[in-house]
């Protein structure tokens, strides 16, 4: 388990130094503070119809756990990218407090996560891989990149939050993946 986090890690680290040598890219100096809210996540186009994902959709149970391990990945990459005016990361201190305030939530979460890749054939560190790809895409191509996760993590820390599932992930990257809800009866 430890090897392939590393692997998982040292992917992300290589992904992250490949996307700070572009060179027309989003800020990522740490925007000003605002009203902790969830107003945060970027809007995703629509789900195609219902017959066409019937195969392939998650319960509204599945997506909270599938959601939630997005969320924490997105976190990690914006903790990397993310810079003060000197250069030290700007939300460290504020993902440390995340992952405390959340440590049983996201245990669960992981244990959850491991049992739906179990259900829906995939592999654990590919979507996990998958998550940080295609969000460090984003901290090139989303000019509100930091100031959007900074939203999410003040919301995330804020008193009226009190499990993860309150959090949504500042990018919805499941219809991105071919990942849907599953269409209610």
């Amino acid at each position: 388990m430890i090897e392939k986090l590393s692997r998982a890690t040292l992917i992300i680290a290589g992904i992250l130094a490949v996307s700070a040598c572009t060179l027309d890219k989003a800020k990522t100096t740490a925007p000003v503070a605002r009203v902790a809210a969830a107003d945060y996540q970027e809007r995703s186009a629509g789900a195609p119809p219902a017959a066409a994902v019937r195969g392939n959709c998650l319960t509204a149970e599945e997506i909270g756990v599938y959601r939630g391990r997005m969320l924490q990945q997105e976190f990690t990459v914006a903790t990397l990218s993310c810079q003060n005016p000197n250069g030290t990361r700007a939300y460290e201190q504020d993902y440390a407090t995340f992952l405390s305030k959340f440590s049983a939530d996201m245990v669960a979460n992981a244990r959850s996560f491991q049992q739906l890749a179990a259900r829906k054939r995939l592999n654990v560190d590919v979507v996990v891989t998958e998550f940080a790809n295609r969000t460090a895409q984003k901290v090139t191509t989303d000019r509100e990149f930091c100031g959007r996760n900074k939203r999410a993590l003040d919301w995330a820390l804020s008193p009226k939050v009190t499990t993860i599932t309150q959090v949504p992930p500042p990018y919805d990257l499941g219809p991105d993946m071919n990942t849907y809800p599953c269409a209610s009866p």
